[in-house]
């Protein structure tokens, strides 16, 4: 069994489609990333598996049940929107939450300490929410969604504003979490934690799916036209060479995508007559370079892989 199932649901807000036939599954024990352009559906999408929202038409099936209040206790939201009652204590407001999803003594306070300890939040517990930081606020709201031992994990943008101590600890969380067998769906603007965490990858755009599968799958459909180069005079090295579609400057590097008859051994040959070239590497293109292709204005169509 699934733990999500989406079957061709569409839901518009006036004459706006903001999901448009969409269906989708993910597995039992993944971690599957959501990502797209800010208004491409993805927290429609995430509120509709939550049934905060209900499809106009179509079947959302979340941990094999269906309805309203389809497996609410056996499901954790994160949303992006973060929201916590400032003048409770942590210890309170964890536990008000836990209770909410069913949780009782004497596990529930075990948990707690568990997950602030794991946090580093535990000399916290007796503080009001308004006296914390932005960053060990995000963290109580993530320890509150996972308190309760969910079977599905639904986190909307959970690293953002995050600095890299603390977004790593609540990486590895995650990973903890998905290893002790929770489903995990997170949306995420940054694409190389897209790339290192998930098992598959979803992405939205203008209320379509474009892309669905492994990072090696979508990779593939692209193509390898992508070189990754290093030379003495970077980006200028570059400029007026025949073949090359596009130039993303990485400053240190750049990241070129060429034209479909460009032979990527006459491109270093014209380079090395203009400069020393220390890196050339034929390689497949980053999440990254993906999601802008699509993204782009510019572009005519998209790339679909189911």
């Amino acid at each position: 069994m699934d733990a999500i199932a989406i079957r061709g649901v569409t839901k518009a807000f006036g004459t706006t489609v903001a999901v448009n036939n969409l269906s989708l599954v993910v597995p039992r024990g993944s971690l599957y990333g959501f990502i797209g352009p800010n208004g491409s559906g993805k927290t429609t999408t995430l509120r509709m598996i939550m049934n905060i929202l209900l499809p106009d038409s179509g079947e959302v099936e979340v941990l094999g049940r269906k309805g309203t209040t389809a497996a609410h206790d056996d499901v954790s939201y994160l949303p992006e929107e973060r929201g916590l009652y400032k003048k409770m204590t942590v210890r309170r407001l964890v536990r008000y939450y836990a209770m909410l999803k069913g949780m009782r003594q004497p596990d529930l306070d075990s948990a707690i300490d568990h997950w602030l300890d794991r946090m580093g939040l535990k000399d916290c517990i007796d503080k009001r929410i308004e006296a914390l930081s932005k960053g060990m606020a995000q963290k109580i709201q993530f320890v509150s969604a996972v308190v309760s031992k969910p079977e599905l994990l639904i986190l909307d943008e959970p690293f953002s504003g995050l600095d890299p101590v603390n977004a790593e600890v609540l990486k590895d969380a995650i990973l903890d979490l998905r290893k002790a067998g929770t489903t995990i769906v997170f949306s995420t603007h940054d694409m190389s934690v897209a790339e290192k965490l998930c098992d598959r990858i979803f992405m939205i755009f203008k209320g379509n799916k474009v892309l669905d599968g492994s990072l090696d799958e979508i990779q593939t459909d692209f193509g390898a036209d992508t070189i990754r180069v290093r030379t003495e005079d970077g980006a200028e090295a570059l400029k007026n060479l025949p073949g090359i579609e596009s130039i993303n400057d990485l400053g240190n590097m750049q990241e070129l995508r060429l034209t479909e008859m460009t032979n990527p051994q006459d491109l270093l040959h014209a380079l090395v007559e203009r400069t020393s070239v220390y890196h050339f590497e034929i390689t497949r293109p980053s999440l990254h370079d993906i999601f802008v292709r699509i993204a782009t204005p510019e572009m005519q169509g998209v790339a679909i892989h189911e």
